[in-house]
């Protein structure tokens, strides 16, 4: 499978993904710089984490009008697979990918720590081999990362299985405490209607290395290539 990693400037996880995708789970990967106007035949789309254009005006609103994000919205809009991490979440919600907004941690404090977080359905393409009520360690690293939706979205989002992931404690319960930065509804990924477009604030790609003492994420991207394949 070819994936396609975009970089903006500003971007400080694109190499982290690279390397759990290029380097753990053996596919190929090319680099998509902000400026191109061709996704070279990549099947899978994805933008990390980071500082695009320095967060200037709102986390992923000036990075949304980067060219090649004119092509990511295309190939979305045909069905083809987008995964957002972090600033790449928060680039999606600019774009229209995928609904509601990230705003202002509740601290209005930049959080750096691992967190849980569980699937909460099987039937999308990065959730599908992740067993149902487990706990999953994953590295949080975010400023803006408290998912916003009116109450309107929120019933469509959760009638249509649109919740990925929510924010959980070890033993797998949704609470206040397990809720890093006042997500409604401890929510910490979703997708679009169509199933095709994911966006999630933890970084999966930093916890797929037995060298970091967790391989938490790694089921993220088995749930990826197990369909396709």
């Amino acid at each position: 499978m070819k994936f396609g990693v975009v970089i903006f400037p500003g971007s400080n996880c694109d190499q982290d993904m690279i390397y759990a995708l290029r380097n753990i789970m053996k596919q190929e990967v090319v680099e998509l710089w902000h400026k191109d106007t061709d996704l070279k035949g990549c099947d899978f789309i994805v933008l990390p984490g980071g500082f695009s254009y320095g967060d200037y005006l709102r986390s992923g609103a000036i990075a949304r009008f980067s060219p090649i994000m004119e092509k990511v919205i295309e190939f979305a809009n045909k069905g083809g697979y987008v995964l957002g991490v972090c600033n790449g979440f928060q680039i999606l919600c600019e774009a229209g990918l995928v609904p509601g907004a990230l705003m202002h941690n509740n601290e209005r404090k930049f959080i750096c720590k691992n967190v849980f977080i569980k699937a909460e359905t099987p039937d999308t393409l990065i959730t599908s081999s992740i067993p149902m009520g487990k706990a999953l360690k994953i590295p949080i690293a975010h400023g803006e990362g408290k998912f916003y939706a009116d109450a309107e979205t929120l019933d469509q989002m959760n009638k249509n299985g649109q919740i990925l992931f929510r924010y959980c404690n070890e033993a797998s319960e949704i609470t206040d405490e397990a809720n890093p930065n006042g997500a409604t509804e401890n929510i910490a990924g979703v997708c679009n209607a169509g199933k095709n477009v994911f966006g999630m604030m933890p970084h999966p790609e930093r916890a797929v290395d037995n060298d970091l003492s967790n391989m938490d994420g790694r089921v993220i991207f088995e749930s990826i290539l197990s369909l396709v394949h």
